[in-house]
């Protein structure tokens, strides 16, 4: 099935109605999610100045997909997947408005924020399989890679400007301001699911017993297991996420402790990485071809390393800002490669238990990683926590790198197979 590449690849994606109304939608969504992020970030700096308080707010953002991502994933395979998220995104953003009040009121503690960051954390491990899961319904088969690009895109684009936002709001009012504008923008991604046509694929073609979700969970877990393609690629995943992703976590400390730069230094590291990865999304979206796309995967590892190796020596914000780009231009590299190779060899009624898995490993192993980073970083000071984390994915990038011809022919055999590929 012949695909369209370089821009021709993003015209066809947005000709998709439902995905060009779902994509406008959602980068209102990331704007303030980023924004929030941000705000949460600074603000446990600000009551705790620890960089273990950091790595366990992470911890309990993400946490909770560790628990709840296999249950999700089969939840997203037995449900409509566009009702399901209007309901979490309503949540969502009930959320960030009691963050604001609080906030606002003086109320807030580093536990109470904990506490909410947790309950936002079970919302989103509900959420990300669904959302994930939607992308290939909304476009036609050719269009996959270029969405699922585009999507990215959406998210990390969204770190460009939305931490310049947050920056401002911080220094002029606080960080009560940024949890309210993460609630206002929640309305648009909600009215754009309320848009979407009838003809949206994400319906379950036969109603299943509430008693079988522990057996679709373990078939899930089988399939990916089993899968020449999948089963590599979630290893992969998993280093990566680990080792060289952790550090994102730590930025706050590292900006106000080793740059002196405060909140406005932590908004221009975490803008350099979205400008990095923004020119990443749009690289991997107009790419369209499948060919070549696990060489482009291991490589993104191994320019993830040297970035994150460079970052713990640079002399200046500046060249700190330079390197956190690089890192955030490989990191979407290897996640739209990743997320396209799983997605495009995995059958539909799979998808939602498929990309479960890849949120478990993906997104909860960094914050995994920043806890135990943040202890290290108590201990021998940041710089030297990140040297060894990024020493340890060039020496990972290695070791996949002398997996790839294997991988490689695991993922031809199975596009040959689904007709993604001419023979």
């Amino acid at each position: 099935m012949a695909s369209p590449s370089g821009f021709k690849a993003i015209r066809s994606a947005f000709a998709n109605r439902n995905f060009r109304l779902y994509t406008t939608g959602n980068v209102c969504s990331h704007m303030g999610t980023w924004v929030q992020r941000t705000a949460v970030g600074w603000l446990t700096w600000e009551l705790t100045h620890s960089a273990l308080w950091l790595g366990m707010m992470s911890m309990a953002d993400l946490l909770p997909a560790v628990l709840l991502a296999p249950l999700a994933g089969a939840v997203a395979d037995r449900v409509e997947r566009i009702q399901a998220i209007k309901v979490t995104q309503t949540m969502a953003m009930i959320q960030a408005a009691a963050l604001a009040a609080l906030t606002w009121s003086g109320l807030i503690t580093a536990e109470i924020l904990l506490g909410l960051t947790f309950l936002l954390g079970i919302v989103n491990a509900i959420n990300q399989p669904l959302r994930m899961a939607t992308i290939p319904s909304l476009v036609e088969r050719k269009d996959m890679a270029a969405a699922i690009g585009i999507n990215s895109l959406s998210f990390n684009g969204s770190r460009v400007v939305a931490p310049t936002i947050a920056g401002v709001l911080i220094h002029a009012f606080g960080t009560a301001p940024c949890f309210a504008f993460n609630a206002v923008s929640f309305t648009a991604f909600i009215v754009a699911l309320f848009m979407l046509g009838s003809n949206v694929t994400d319906r379950p073609t036969v109603p299943k017993p509430l008693g079988n979700i522990a057996v679709e969970i373990m078939e899930g877990f089988l399939y990916c297991m089993r899968h020449v393609g999948i089963a590599p690629m979630i290893v992969m995943t998993t280093f990566t996420a680990v080792l060289g992703l952790a550090y994102r976590e730590l930025l706050p400390g590292f900006a106000d402790e080793a740059f002196h730069y405060g909140a406005y230094g932590f908004s221009m590291l975490l803008s350099s990485m979205g400008a990095g990865a923004v020119v990443a999304g749009m690289l991997m979206a107009s790419r369209g071809s499948l060919v070549g796309l696990t060489t482009v995967v291991i490589r993104g590892v191994f320019v993830l390393g040297v970035s994150v190796l460079a970052f713990t020596v640079a002399p200046s914000i500046w060249v700190g800002m330079a390197c956190i780009a690089c890192s955030g231009y490989a990191a979407v590299t290897c996640s739209v490669g990743q997320q396209t190779l799983l997605q495009s060899s995995t059958s539909t009624s799979m998808r939602g238990r498929v990309m479960s898995l890849y949120v478990l490993v993906f997104v909860t192993a960094a914050p995994l990683g920043a806890l135990g980073q943040g202890a290290l970083a108590t201990v021998i000071g940041p710089i030297h926590t990140f040297a060894l984390a990024g020493a340890f994915v060039l020496v990972s990038a290695l070791v996949f790198r002398g997996a790839l011809p294997r991988l490689r022919r695991a993922s031809r055999t199975r596009f040959l197979e689904l007709g993604l590929l001419d023979a």
